[in-house]
């Protein structure tokens, strides 16, 4: 591949810089997402050129346009520091993750209160079932001796 002329290389940096400055503002094209391989679409270059080179000795070189790729990382970092996120798929992958942790944790809470409610139901139920049977005991069993309790009076043991 032959080497561009310094002007088509100043046109394309021209180029990337705008689509950098669209891309971050959050002007994204149906499909894209904020990355190299979108920045390098919009500007109509290869993204090849964002990344380092490998000479046929082996020794690597920085690629024609690597800099500006590094440049657009580092302000998209920073946007994403600033609380600011250019892609709004990124935005609702967030928001859904934020949202999933609430509700699994709700969903948590909710096994505990379900737990403890059963735990009370067999303790509530246990209960009672001692209390039926303690109740149908005492209707077998007859007093060897009945006293009465004469009406008309109170629980003091006075009559009115």
């Amino acid at each position: 591949m032959g080497r561009i002329s310094d002007t088509d290389r100043t046109r394309n940096e021209d180029a990337i810089r705008a689509a950098m400055d669209r891309l971050l503002r959050g002007d994204l094209p149906p499909g894209g997402r904020c990355d190299l391989k979108t920045l390098a679409a919009e500007a109509g270059v290869t993204r090849t050129g964002f990344y380092p080179k490998k000479d046929r000795d082996g020794r690597i070189r920085e690629g024609p346009y690597q800099h500006l790729g590094d440049e657009f990382v580092r302000r998209l970092a920073a946007l994403r520091e600033a609380g600011e996120v250019p892609d709004p798929r990124d935005a609702q992958i967030e928001r859904l993750k934020a949202h999933n942790a609430e509700l699994k944790d709700r969903v948590a809470a909710r096994d505990r209160t379900i737990e403890e409610l059963t735990q009370f139901k067999k303790l509530a139920l246990s209960r009672l079932a001692a209390q039926h049977d303690e109740i149908t005991h005492l209707r077998t069993v007859r007093p060897a001796r009945l006293i009465g309790i004469p009406r008309g009076s109170t629980a003091s043991g006075s009559r009115s």
